[in-house]
């Protein structure tokens, strides 16, 4: 079929770009401090760190937060790309933050999840990613 081998290219990605290097335990743990006291600064709610490691290969951590309105969650969005450029680390994509229910924020070896409480209670991020469940599939 012509249109095949285009397709595989497609889904593989871009020829040639490779995956940014994973940061040093110390840089990791730094990037988390910052995002962390940024949103509870912002008076987020419910910060949760999930420590992915050995479990993904998009990121090491994920942070799920909930923010009370649109104007709240851009807001954390928008400080947090700004701590994250001031401490020396790379532009963080967004995805979302238009004024929805979800934001995301992927810096790298951290993803930021900003919920609205009931777009959070909905797509359960925590139960999906816990180490509970881990332990619970292996029993």
């Amino acid at each position: 079929m012509p249109g095949t081998p285009r397709k595989k290219a497609t889904i593989a990605g871009p020829k040639g770009k490779k995956a940014a290097p994973k940061l040093p335990v110390e840089q990791l743990d730094r990037m988390q401090a910052i995002i962390t006291t940024t949103l509870d600064e912002d008076k987020a709610e419910d910060i949760v760190v999930i420590d992915l490691q050995g479990r993904a290969s998009f990121a090491d951590r994920m942070v799920i937060a909930t923010g009370m309105a649109d104007r709240q969650i851009a807001a954390m969005a928008t400080h947090l790309h700004e701590k994250l450029h001031e401490a020396g680390f790379r532009k963080p994509l967004t995805e979302g933050a238009k004024g929805t229910d979800w934001v995301l924020i992927d810096a790298g070896d951290i993803i930021v999840h900003l919920f609205k409480a009931d777009a959070r209670s909905l797509y359960g991020l925590e139960k999906m990613w816990s180490a509970e469940l881990d332990e619970a599939s292996e029993g």
